[in-house]
């Protein structure tokens, strides 16, 4: 996929006509609009549902835009983003004074990123400047991992979405915050803090109660289904199964192995992968799946990774609803 396809050409005109366009990454599927338009970021918000006060993430098509959009950028985050990028990480900078208020939440800060897709990249060279995109779903839900979900959870508000098939990766990128000398790692995701750390030779500090930059995905409750969904450690699955069953409530299970019964009340059972690419891949699909199986509830045996746990958590907090 080049500049030159007509559905990237077509892409850059609505966005410059301040239209919303839904695109894929590596992680999952953007709503994007011009960064520097506030009046077709404001679309985002209403679309979505999302708070005004919830900054953005603002894509770029390489590192050598950084000075547009930040100031005051260290040398460790050039490095990084020399490092990285490509890819699922987005560096919290200071903002540089012509970013709108409407993109950061109204903070000093900036979220930035080079995500690492091919059509996205194409979108991001052609369009040459910036584009604010969170995730293409209502705000508090499942994130969507191919066209189809964008299409499912908003339909025709959207004037455009390119087709990139499903997301390598599978669940956002991990948030690192370099606006000042402490690095520290505001949201998890597949590239983690010890890689950050071992590339800095200093481990990131961990986000606290009181760190006082707002980003993405820092809702409590976030990818979300409906059905209310229950986390359970890994020798509790069974006890869980057998609880709900007992109520006569139908379920529907994620588990890494088939189920041990047949019962007319286990209406879906999905055999989780085991190792922490192919779940974080397969991740917002199969919940999406499980939400639409009619269950009372969906039961969750926690995996290992802290990037996935982080989603898993924020799903089952804002479920039910």
């Amino acid at each position: 996929m080049t500049e030159a396809h007509p559905d990237i050409q077509r892409a850059v005109e609505l966005l410059k006509a301040g239209e919303l366009v839904a695109f894929p990454t590596e992680t999952v599927y953007g709503l994007g609009a011009d960064a520097m338009n506030p009046a077709a970021v404001a679309k985002i918000f209403a679309v979505k549902g999302r708070p005004a006060d919830h900054p953005l993430i603002v894509h770029i098509p390489d590192a050598s835009q950084l000075d547009r959009w930040a100031r005051e950028i260290s040398p460790a985050a050039r490095a990084v983003a020399e490092k990285f990028w490509p890819g699922p990480l987005t560096l919290i900078l200071k903002r540089h004074p012509d970013v709108p208020d409407c993109v950061t939440g109204g903070q000093d800060t900036v979220g930035l990123r080079v995500p690492n897709h091919p059509l996205a990249l194409a979108l991001l060279r052609a369009f040459g400047g910036g584009i604010a995109a969170p995730s293409a779903n209502k705000f508090g839900r499942i994130s969507p991992t191919t066209a189809q979900h964008v299409r499912d959870d908003l339909g025709d508000a959207v004037a455009m979405i390119l087709d990139g098939g499903p997301c390598a990766v599978g669940i956002e990128s991990t948030i690192v915050d370099m606006s000042s000398e402490r690095t520290t790692i505001l949201r998890p995701g597949m590239i983690s803090a010890f890689d950050i750390g071992i590339f800095l030779g200093r481990m990131p500090a961990e986000k606290g109660n009181a760190h006082s930059v707002k980003t993405p995905g820092s809702h409590l409750a976030h990818y979300a289904p409906r059905t209310p969904l229950l986390l359970v450690p890994d020798d509790t699955v069974a006890v869980a199964v057998r609880t709900a069953l007992g109520k006569g409530e139908k379920i529907a299970v994620l588990a890494p192995y088939p189920a041990p019964i047949e019962h007319p009340l286990i209406v879906a059972w999905q055999v989780a992968p085991t190792d922490a690419t192919a779940y974080a891949h397969a991740l917002y699909a199969t919940l999406r799946t499980l939400d639409a199986a009619g269950a009372d509830l969906i039961i969750v045996q926690r995996p290992p990774w802290p990037a996935v746990i982080d989603r898993l958590m924020r799903a089952s907090a804002g479920s039910g609803t």
